[in-house]
């Protein structure tokens, strides 16, 4: 499995130095970024470090997502053999550096040269802009922040469908509460949150949720539409009709070469029940067949 996807080449040993000497500094090994794999549209762009449990897309994938339509370079380093110095252990050993200024919570978090940045909105806050997947005026890029928070709440609440007692507990430890918590979901929330943004789709043009052209937050909005249809299937498909822009929109956005590239590759981890977007069938009982 290939977990390094690298842009381009230009001044690549430069970066690769300026890399190095930056995680030394923050009591880190150097990462053995391995061949490049394409040419990257970002100009002169920096070898993003990405941090993320492997194995499972979660809230990591959110940010895979823009760093990949964009073809930038990154190293997503848990997913990284130890002897590579990566892994799971490589991404605690930053968490906990005193070097940082602030250390982050939880992954995912995202170094950038001397930056550290952690929370999902907070890391495509960032990379937005760098990317060309963020407004230019700054209304705009609050907009879109806005959006990506609200998308934050959205996947907060898929998460509990599964664990609403505790994270400490296994699923099989609160099976009914889970049932009653993914029954009001469905009922109540799924529809408000994917009702409004069927409305800023519409509001906007119907093409993007910002109007005028792709931003992070659809591509954002094409994880949420995927991750829902896998964890609840049936009750997805009997709601599509009700918002068919997004429908549309998690469809042109699949499309997108390096998306599709990228979702044919390994480097897209599978939906799992490990992660956030998680599919029990007793949660997603099929529709009552009418006699």
């Amino acid at each position: 499995m290939s977990s390094i996807a690298v842009g381009s080449t230009a001044s690549a040993s430069a970066r690769s130095a300026a890399i190095t000497a930056s995680v030394r500094l923050l009591g880190g090994a150097p990462i053995d970024r391995g061949p490049p794999r394409c040419e990257s549209p970002v100009m002169n762009a920096p070898t993003y470090e990405l941090y993320y449990w492997p194995g499972i897309q979660g809230r990591g994938e959110f940010v895979r997502l823009a760093l990949e339509d964009a073809g930038a370079p990154y190293v997503d380093v848990a997913r990284l053999p130890a002897a590579k110095h990566g892994g799971v252990a490589a991404m605690q050993k930053l968490m906990k550096s005193h070097a940082l200024a602030l250390e982050p919570f939880a992954p995912p978090f995202l170094r950038s040269g001397d930056l550290v940045i952690a929370q999902v909105a907070n890391i495509l806050f960032y990379l937005g802009p760098r990317l060309g997947l963020a407004p230019d005026d700054e209304a705009s890029r609050l907009g879109a922040h806005q959006l990506q928070l609200t998308i934050t709440d959205l996947v907060a609440e898929v998460h509990d469908t599964h664990h609403p007692i505790s994270v400490g507990l296994y699923y099989e430890d609160q099976k009914p509460e889970a049932l009653r918590r993914s029954q009001a979901f469905l009922a109540e929330r799924m529809p408000k949150f994917l009702g409004y943004f069927e409305r800023v789709l519409d509001r906007h043009g119907g093409r993007h949720l910002l109007g005028g052209a792709m931003s992070y937050v659809d591509l954002s909005v094409f994880q949420v539409i995927a991750g829902l249809r896998y964890a609840f299937p049936h009750a997805m498909a009997a709601f599509a009709p009700r918002i068919p822009g997004l429908v549309a929109l998690h469809d042109r956005v699949a499309e997108r070469p390096r998306i599709a590239a990228y979702l044919a590759s390994e480097r897209r981890i599978p939906f799992n029940e490990d992660g956030i977007f998680r599919h029990y069938p007793e949660l997603d009982p099929a529709p009552s067949k009418k006699r």
